[in-house]
């Protein structure tokens, strides 16, 4: 066991993690989960509770009145709107322009440019599904990064970490400071991951950029403690998983953090506030 003293050198030499929530998603309703926070009102009362237990940063999505996902820009104001209300700058606040099938390019865009949130995803084979379109996404991107919105680029296989570096170095993704997600589980079967599934994006990172890693399934904290060991950030949250370490349904998206807020602090790294987050990816 470390003593206090020799906790405090450890947490000095390392990197600070950044912790994300992804509370709601998509797909998920109240039948998967009653604690599953929908409306803007309940997502803001369970960023308050993610921000107290440790979170650095919300992974937002609105939906709409009838539940199902949005990308309308009313709908995505209204939550951006109340998270500022509940939670100030005590939380970064990241949208989403995850199209899930049913938005095109430029409504995502659109979202991005009227709302204009300080944190957005951005999933590389939607906004660029074709080489033809990789004009307009490097307007898009360095109109972000103009406009200071901290970009994080979600990544769903080693290729994709592949084609983000060469992107980078043609331009098209603008050499600025942002993060990037690796998902772990997403098309396998039941969705499930496992902590292994982390290597071949690692290999295919080829610099500095830092990165986080979400993960479907029970396997989540898992597979976020083995990025926390490896010096990267972590996403936890309703979104990809709802159970516990212990296998048991998760209570609420604050448990899961407080989780992965632990863990982090048995391997020495102390958790990244909202303002040193800011500070890190401002220019």
């Amino acid at each position: 066991m470390l003593k206090s003293d020799q906790r405090e050198g450890l947490m000095e030499m390392k990197e600070k993690a950044i912790i994300i929530v992804a509370p709601n998603g998509a797909r998920r309703g109240k039948s998967d989960h009653q604690n599953l926070p929908i409306t803007a009102a309940e997502l803001s009362l369970e960023a308050k509770l993610c921000q107290e237990a440790g979170a650095t940063m919300i992974h937002a999505h609105a939906r709409r009145s009838n539940g199902t996902h949005s990308l309308e820009i009313d709908d995505n104001r209204r939550y951006y709107d109340a998270l500022k209300e509940r939670v100030g700058d005590a939380l970064v606040i990241q949208l989403t322009t995850e199209a899930v099938g049913i938005y095109p390019v430029e409504q995502q865009m659109a979202l991005v440019r009227a709302v204009k949130p300080e944190a957005i995803s951005l999933a590389l084979r939607e906004l660029i599904p074709n080489e033809s379109l990789q004009g307009q996404a490097r307007d898009f991107f360095h109109e972000l990064a103009d406009l200071k919105i901290v970009m994080q680029f979600i990544l769903y296989n080693a290729e994709e970490v592949s084609l983000y570096h060469q992107l980078k170095e043609q331009g098209v993704i603008p050499a600025n400071k942002h993060h990037l997600l690796f998902v772990l589980g997403r098309y396998s079967q039941n969705q499930y991951s496992e902590p292994g599934e982390l290597f071949p994006f690692i290999i295919e990172h080829k610099d500095d950029t830092p990165w986080a890693v979400c993960a479907f399934g029970r396997d989540e904290h898992r597979c976020a403690s083995a990025a926390l060991a490896l010096d990267g950030d972590v996403r936890v949250g309703f979104e990809n998983n709802l159970y516990n370490i212990r296998g048991q349904f998760a209570y609420n998206n604050a448990e899961l953090v407080t989780q992965v807020v632990e863990t982090a602090h048995s391997m020495g790294r102390e958790i990244m506030s909202a303002a040193q987050f800011r500070a890190r990816f401002s220019d």
